[in-house]
Parts: structure tokens; C-alpha cells; sequence
């Protein structure tokens, strides 16, 4: 019996690992719809948990909007819709980084 527990208890913390990386892996389709939905406001980088550079983009775009009513704001508008075209090519990458943490 004794050396049947051993084996379980191996397999036991390695279902417990498998379950913890799936409640917790993120996923480039929804990376990407929240990039086409909410890019410029930046709702995948809080999904990726890039949390900084997301208030930015969010401020950036709350100030871009007030201030468009006298052009300053087009300029807020067009880095933001650069930073979000860069970011479209390095969601790929930002997921893949995240869920081999997790595995880790």
C-alpha cells in the first residue's frame, strides 16, 4: 500500500498543475478581440496583464476625445492607433511569454 501512494500523490500534483494552467492561460483569440473591440483603450493589455501601459492608453484616449474638438486630440489618435497596430503583431508573443511562465 505504501508504494502505491506515492505514485498517486505524483499524479495527483500533476493533475492539480494541469488544472492551475488552465484556469489561468490566456488566449491570443481573445487577445485579439479585445484588441479589435478595445484597442485603443487597451483592453487586451490589461488582459495580458500589462496593466501601465493600458491606464496610458486608456488616459491617452479619455484625452484625446475631450480634446478633438480643437485638433489636439487627432494627435492623441494617431499614436494611439500606432501603438495598437505595433501591438497587434506582439499579442502573438505577450501570450506565448504569459503561459510559459504559468508552466513554469
Amino acid at each position: 500500500m505504501q508504494k502505491l501512494a506515492a505514485p498517486l500523490a505524483a499524479d495527483q500534483d500533476s493533475i492539480n498543475r494541469i488544472l492551475q494552467y488552465d484556469a489561468n492561460k490566456k488566449s491570443a483569440g481573445v487577445a485579439y478581440l479585445l484588441w479589435f473591440f478595445f484597442g485603443c483603450f487597451g483592453g487586451h493589455r490589461f488582459y495580458v496583464g500589462k496593466t501601465l501601459s493600458a491606464v496610458i492608453m486608456l488616459l491617452l484616449a479619455i484625452a484625446s476625445a475631450i480634446t478633438i474638438w480643437i485638433f489636439i486630440g487627432f494627435i492623441g489618435l494617431g499614436i494611439l492607433g500606432v501603438w495598437a497596430l505595433v501591438d497587434a503583431f506582439l499579442i502573438p508573443g505577450w501570450i506565448r511569454n504569459h503561459n510559459t511562465q504559468l508552466i513554469r
